[in-house]
């Protein structure tokens, strides 16, 4: 019951400060970006890891195994990733372009462990004979990794998508022949910047805007392809953990279970990427490889929520029945 009374502290502990780091984030986004808060904010994950960490070890010793059993202690892991993933930046210093990302996912995933599965799945239970390896925890953390770093890079490409090509669109209607419409809709606005003597510094500031936007193009593509190399390193230790394991539970290193197929077409979709995204020209700004990782985007929660839906085939412990 004490274990039980903790973890239930902890979780909603860790939820409430994910929502507060969420509105310092909104706060900074459309009111006004203030140093102070953006550390706060960067302290609030650290306590969320913290809280999540205490959890996750108050459910080990009270289980007796490694929590990663059923979906609930796997989404809870699964948030714990991403707050481990959104501090990597904090750590060395640099802008964290992956706080977007990172925060209302883990507030997604942890919310939907708690709120959205059965009362009876957020109990420990004895495992089945099949998990009980030292496999347990090397295969299934390196999977919740790849897929923590892995959805991150990919919505990281996302945006990059969309910045790119709004960016592309404002272009194609730049150098159409819609003079006379714009003439008509800016009129008067110009005309006051000429009376004022500021077209000069119109001109300097939307420089300076196409400046800002290249430059976030490039931070994207960076973080995104540095996210996904990560995730694609976890991935194949993951892979082939999980291939050793079931050598030794059912005799065979391959079954070309739903589980295992859909891993595989996962990992080829984002070696695609790293191919692409090493191949590709500086002036292509890694729309390319975005669009891949987009497409890995979808197949990561094929992977991970599609085949517990359907709860077939030898992975079928953490399913929703």
């Amino acid at each position: 019951m004490i274990f039980a009374t903790l973890e239930h502290i902890l979780t909603h502990i860790s939820f409430s400060i994910i929502s507060i780091v969420i509105m310092i984030h909104l706060m900074n986004l459309l009111v006004y970006e203030i140093e102070r808060l953006r550390n706060s904010s960067e302290k609030g994950m650290i306590a969320t890891f913290l809280s999540i960490t205490g959890f996750l070890v108050i459910r080990w010793i009270s289980s007796g195994h490694f929590p990663l059993s059923n979906l609930y202690e796997s989404l809870i892991f699964l948030s714990w990733s991403l707050s481990i993933i959104h501090m990597i930046p904090y750590i060395g210093n640099h802008k964290n372009y992956l706080s977007a990302i990172t925060a209302p996912s883990a507030i997604f995933t942890q919310g939907f462990a708690t709120s959205g599965l059965s009362t009876d799945m957020h109990q420990p239970a004895i495992l089945v004979p099949a998990l009980q390896s030292q496999w347990l925890m090397m295969h299934v953390s390196m999977m919740l990794l790849s897929y923590a770093a892995l959805l991150c890079g990919s919505l990281l490409s996302v945006a990059l998508i969309v910045i790119t090509f709004q960016k592309k669109i404002y272009s194609c209607l730049k150098n159409k022949n819609l003079f006379s419409l714009r003439k008509s809709f800016f009129f008067g606005y110009m005309e006051y910047l000429n009376e004022k003597g500021s077209v000069l510094k119109m001109t300097y500031f939307l420089s300076f805007q196409n400046f800002y936007k290249y430059q976030l193009i490039q931070r994207l593509d960076y973080w995104s392809y540095r996210a996904i190399s990560l995730g694609f390193t976890f991935l194949t230790i993951g892979i082939l953990s999980g291939a050793v394991w079931a050598n030794e539970a059912w005799g065979s290193y391959w079954n070309w279970d739903p589980k295992e197929t859909w891993a595989f077409i996962t990992w080829t979709i984002f070696a695609i990427y790293l191919h692409t995204r090493t191949n590709q020209k500086l002036q292509d700004q890694g729309t390319d490889s975005a669009f891949v990782a987009s497409i890995g985007f979808i197949l990561i929660w094929i992977c991970y929520f599609g085949i517990n839906l359907l709860g077939i085939g030898f992975h079928s412990y953490g399913s929703f029945q």
